[in-house]
């Protein structure tokens, strides 16, 4: 390993990837203990986009572990911020230049959580100078945890993932999701649904983005699309994707950035046929 390296992923010889996964377990645990109770549901941007009380207090447990292993470290969770794609764009503007930021959403799936469906996920991502170097996405349903770090391959179980064969749309399984923003982004949605339905095998909306992108990267998805996530809906599954040997861009084509909230992932293999059916 390089010295650069070294710098990289470690701090005072404590790994960034084990302490995100320490994290991703103890949030895991915490949420599964609450299964059931989400009784205090609140609503943020509309009537589809909720908050619970688990969904702050697996935040909170997540801040507390990293402040104490790195406490010059900054965070952008989900729960700090306001809801709204503008509130999102200035959180992420503040902390992008900023050495280590660790991206956090506490409980992607959250209307699955609250509705009792085992498809929900914590996702943990540490950005180095605005770059993604560790993901971590973890199903405390299945007890599956996907693991990336940047130049070392994506793992699940600690066997090591790769994305699917397909060659061509027609023998594709593909993903999207159904967006919060039921005025504007919701008939986006729907035209592109339309449009890439008759050309793959078929669609899943499972209703957690980070866990649409841990599977990509397993090779049980062979691409996913949606409009209007967050950065801390992507980062981690981002990572594990690229390092999987797939793609991600956002649904122009372009380069995937922690500013892209528009984002298409896939084996590479059907990207610009993905980009081309959804646009």
């Amino acid at each position: 390993m390089s010295n650069h390296e070294r710098e990289t992923y470690t701090v005072t010889g404590k790994s960034f990837t084990a302490v995100a996964v320490n994290m991703a377990a103890k949030a895991g645990e915490y949420m599964k203990s609450k299964l059931g109770q989400a009784t205090d549901v609140r609503v943020k941007t509309s009537p589809h986009d909720l908050v619970t009380e688990v969904d702050k207090g697996t935040e909170i447990l997540i801040r507390k572990i990293i402040h104490t292993y790195f406490p010059t470290h900054d965070i952008l969770g989900e729960e700090g911020v306001e809801p709204g794609a503008e509130a999102s764009r200035l959180a992420l503007e503040a902390v992008k230049d900023r050495e280590y930021v660790w991206i956090v959403d506490p409980i992607d799936g959250t209307t699955n959580f609250i509705h009792g469906l085992p498809f929900y996920s914590v996702s943990i991502a540490l950005a180095h100078r605005g770059e993604v170097i560790v993901g971590v996405v973890y199903d405390p349903s299945r007890d599956e945890l996907f693991v990336a770090e940047k130049g070392k391959g994506a793992y699940v179980h600690g066997k090591r993932i790769q994305v699917s064969p397909e060659e061509e749309l027609a023998g594709s399984l593909v993903a999207t999701g159904f967006p919060t923003d039921r005025q504007h982004v919701l008939p986006l949605a729907l035209k592109q649904i339309e449009s890439v339905a008759p050309r793959v095998r078929n669609i899943r909306a499972g209703g957690s983005a980070a866990l649409h992108l841990a599977y990509v990267a397993a090779g049980r998805l062979t691409g996913f699309w949606e409009a209007n996530l967050n950065a801390w809906d992507i980062a981690a599954g981002m990572l594990l994707v690229q390092e999987a040997g797939g793609k991600v861009t956002d649904m122009n084509g372009e380069p995937y950035g922690l500013h892209v909230r528009d984002v298409a992932a896939t084996n590479g293999r059907i990207h610009d046929d993905l980009i081309a059916a959804i646009r």
